[in-house]
């Protein structure tokens, strides 16, 4: 092993450490996000340095597999799309996969026009004011397609690690009813999920649905989740309601303070689709409830939809948000500063 190995698995190995540290510390930081992409990029970086005299022909098969995956993505967005307004309807929101594959696909395209046509030469800078409108595109998208996929590998790298399986409680966030006060397949995924966890703990545990009545709804969503329950065999004593609530976030404010006012211990695990807990997280982090996100499987056509929602959501943040818009104006004067 020389040198340039040592200080590559050296590098690798701070990224984990930083990663694992502030991940035992808080799951619901952002910054986690970046430390797992630092992480992986110099995972792979190390492990090509020992490919033993084949470094050129390994980092081109992962520059080849990086670029065909790159290119497909919009492909798969844009079919999910289709599929969500064949399955769930035209609404904005369900629209989202539609939406970002086509702006990615735009982007790719113009990413490839450059690249054929020598954006980098003076003759393109100094002349071509439509040539770096479409360099600003191109930079852009592949801004938030970066931002994006760092909160992706995050949520996922959230579903696949192992968990404790000794809670006190299992709050489950609730969801819209059918006709009013049926539970949803949504909704009853995440029931059955927190219906696992609880046959399985080996400590007594006390589920707390949560959920109020909305305005078409004729009984509150803890009330219908309740009964899905005690039909399932669960039994009263072991089910403690949260029927006020219209938001995750009060969601999460209700039931701590059913906890707080309860004896005992009080290890805590919530519950919501998987593509909902980083999100949930960062409340229970904001209101100081200490829990473990356990996340219900979704439809996998619905995921990605689900999951732009909710990098949109962490993005309206204020400070966040910030962030984000500092960082695009950096990309967006990139085109234009040879020609200043």
């Amino acid at each position: 092993m020389d040198a340039a190995e040592i200080l590559a698995s050296l590098f690798a190995l701070f990224w984990w450490v930083v990663l694992i540290i502030s991940f035992e510390k808080d799951r619901s930081r952002y910054r986690n996000c970046y430390f797992l992409f630092f992480a992986l990029i110099s995972t792979v970086v190390a492990a090509t340095m020992f490919a033993d005299g084949h470094e050129a022909e390994t980092l081109l098969t992962v520059a080849v597999l990086t670029g065909i995956a790159i290119f497909l993505v919009p492909v798969f967005l844009i079919h999910n799309g289709v599929v969500m307004y064949k399955k769930e309807g035209r609404s904005i929101s369900n629209q989202l996969s539609l939406l970002f594959g086509i702006a990615i696909g735009l982007g790719e395209i113009g990413t490839v026009y450059l690249v054929l046509t020598g954006w980098h030469t003076d003759f393109a800078v100094k002349h071509s004011i439509l040539t770096n409108i479409i360099a600003f595109i191109s930079l852009s998208v592949i801004y938030v397609s970066v931002s994006f996929l760092l909160f992706l590998f995050y949520s996922l790298f959230l579903m696949i690690l192992p968990r404790k399986k000794d809670f006190d409680y299992v709050i489950i966030h609730g969801a819209g009813l059918l006709e009013g006060n049926k539970v949803s397949r949504l909704l009853s995924d995440r029931i059955d999920k927190a219906i696992l966890v609880y046959s399985t703990d080996p400590s007594p545990t006390i589920l707390i649905p949560s959920g109020g009545k909305g305005g078409d709804e004729t009984i509150s969503e803890a009330e219908a989740m309740a009964e899905y329950m005690r039909e399932k065999g669960i039994p009263e004593s072991d089910i403690l309601l949260e029927d006020q609530s219209a938001t995750t976030l009060e969601n999460l404010e209700n039931c701590k303070a059913l906890i707080d006012a309860r004896e005992g211990r009080k290890y805590t695990a919530l519950v919501t689709s998987n593509y909902h807990v980083y999100r949930a997280l960062r409340y229970c982090r904001k209101i100081g409830l200490k829990c473990t996100g356990i996340g219900s499987r979704v439809a996998a056509y619905y995921w990605p939809s689900a999951l732009i929602r909710e990098y949109v959501a962490i993005h309206r943040e204020p400070k966040h948000l910030i962030a984000f818009l500092i960082g695009w104006a950096i990309v967006a004067v990139i085109p234009f500063l040879p020609s200043l």
